[in-house]
C-alpha cells in the first residue's frame, strides 16, 4: 500500500516567504499535504486533525492554546514562549552577531553599539553575542536600549520621540561608530535618525541590520547592509526535524541552530575607519581581487611599503597578517559558494582564489573545523 500523505499545519505566527520556500521543499520531496490557512486568513481551525505541526508561536495566546492543545508532533521556530517544551530549530544569533562584529573589525572600527527597540529574545540573543564577539576581541560595546530610556513613550508620540532620542544618542557618540541593529527596520530608525541631524552615513555612523527583508533595499540613497540569517534553511530544517519526530524519533535535548549565511555588505557599512594607507589599500584589494590568484607579494606591491613593515601595520591595525585576512576574505567567500550554489568543491576552490583543491581543503578544515562537504551537507540539508 502507498504510504500515508502526512498532513502538516502551519501555525506560524510571523510571515516570511523564505522561511516558507524551505518548508515548501522539504514537503515537495517528502509529499507533504500543508495547511496553510491560519498564515494567509490568521483563522485557527479548532478541530483540525493531522500528523503534525510547524509553529511560531510568537504573539497571539489562542494559537498557542491550539497547537499545545493538539497534542501531536511539533517544532517551534520561535523561543517567545520557553515553557512550552516543543523541540525547537532557531536562527543561530550569537553567530549572526560574530560575523556583523568581524564585519566591522575587519574594516578598522573601535567604536561599538547596538541598538534594540523592544524585548525580544531574537535582539537579545543577537546583542549579547556582538557584546561577547567584540570583548573577545578586547572591544567594549555599548547597548542603546530605546524601552530603558527616559525618552520611552508609546502611543502617538513615540514614533518622534524615538527618532529624536536615538539621533541625540548617534551625535553623542565617539565617531567613527559601528552600529549593529536588532532588526532591519532598526537599523533604519539609526539610518533616518542620523541623516535627520546631518550625520555621515557610513563616514561617521556605519550600520548593520538583520533578516535582510527591506523591500528594494537597493533602491535606497543609503542602501542598509543587513545579515543574512538563512531562514530558508532554518524552514528546511525544521520540517526535517518534524518528519524525524512524526516517524516517532526522540526530539533534541536543546534546540538546533542554524547559522546566519553571511553580512550582505551594502552602502550603509561599505567603508574604511582604518587610517593607514598602506593597509587601507592593502585591504580594498583583498575585497576586490580575493577571489583571483593574488599572493601577499601582490599586497606589497599595492601598498607600496616593505613585506616586514606591511606585516607589522597589518598585526598594530587588525590584529592579524596579511596573509590570515586574504586567508579570512577567500574562506568566506568558499562559505557562500557552498552554501549558496551548486557548484563542485573543485570549481569553488578556483573561484575562491586558490590554485588547488589540496591548499583549498587543507585552508577550509583548518578555518572550520570541518571539510568543505561536511560544511555544505550541514548548512543545506
Amino acid at each position: 500500500m502507498p504510504r500515508k500523505q502526512r498532513r502538516v499545519f502551519l501555525a506560524l505566527g510571523w510571515y516570511d516567504y523564505r522561511l516558507h520556500q524551505g518548508i515548501e521543499k522539504y514537503a515537495q520531496e517528502h509529499g507533504w499535504h500543508l495547511y496553510a490557512d491560519y498564515t494567509r486568513e490568521k483563522v485557527i481551525p479548532w478541530g483540525w486533525e493531522g500528523d503534525g505541526i510547524l509553529a511560531w508561536l510568537g504573539a497571539g495566546d489562542d494559537l498557542a492554546d491550539f497547537v499545545k492543545s493538539a497534542k501531536i508532533p511539533t517544532v517551534d521556530f520561535s523561543y517567545r514562549r520557553p515553557q512550552l517544551k516543543f523541540p525547537r530549530v532557531l536562527e543561530d544569533h550569537a553567530h549572526a552577531a560574530k560575523i556583523v562584529a568581524e564585519h566591522f573589525l575587519g574594516r578598522g572600527f573601535t567604536n561599538f553599539c547596538f541598538y534594540s527597540d523592544a524585548n525580544n529574545w531574537s535582539y537579545e540573543e543577537r546583542g549579547l553575542g556582538f557584546i561577547k564577539a567584540l570583548g573577545d576581541t578586547g572591544h567594549n560595546c555599548a547597548w542603546l536600549r530605546w524601552l530603558e530610556s527616559s525618552a520611552y513613550a508609546t502611543g502617538r508620540q513615540e514614533w518622534q520621540r524615538k527618532r529624536k532620542w536615538l539621533a541625540t544618542q548617534m551625535k553623542a557618540a565617539a565617531k567613527p561608530l559601528a552600529v549593529f541593529a536588532g532588526n532591519d527596520q532598526q537599523a533604519l530608525d539609526v539610518l533616518e535618525s542620523c541623516e535627520s541631524v546631518g550625520i555621515k552615513i557610513p563616514e561617521e555612523v556605519s550600520i548593520v541590520g538583520a533578516e535582510n527583508y527591506l523591500l528594494a533595499p537597493d533602491a535606497m540613497r543609503t542602501p542598509i547592509s543587513s545579515v543574512d540569517t538563512n531562514l530558508e534553511v532554518l524552514g528546511y530544517r525544521g520540517a526535517e526535524l518534524l518528519d524525524q519526530l512524526m516517524s516517532g524519533s526522540k526530539p533534541p535535548a536543546e534546540p538546533i541552530r542554524v547559522p546566519a549565511a553571511g553580512v550582505i555588505v551594502r552602502k550603509s557599512s561599505d567603508i574604511l575607519t582604518i587610517k593607514h594607507q598602506g593597509v587601507a589599500r592593502s585591504l580594498r584589494h583583498i575585497w576586490e581581487h580575493g577571489q583571483e590568484p593574488i599572493c601577499v607579494k601582490d599586497l606589497v606591491t599595492v601598498s607600496a611599503m616593505s613585506r616586514r613593515g606591511l606585516h607589522k601595520a597589518f598585526l598594530e591595525h587588525l590584529g592579524r597578517t596579511p596573509g590570515q585576512e586574504l586567508q579570512r576574505v577567500r574562506i568566506e567567500l568558499a562559505k557562500k559558494f557552498l552554501t549558496k550554489t551548486d557548484r563542485k568543491v573543485e570549481t569553488i576552490a578556483h573561484d575562491s582564489g586558490y590554485q588547488s583543491i589540496n591548499s583549498f581543503c587543507v585552508a577550509f578544515k583548518r578555518a572550520t573545523g570541518m571539510s568543505a562537504k561536511k560544511f555544505r551537507d550541514k548548512m543545506r540539508r
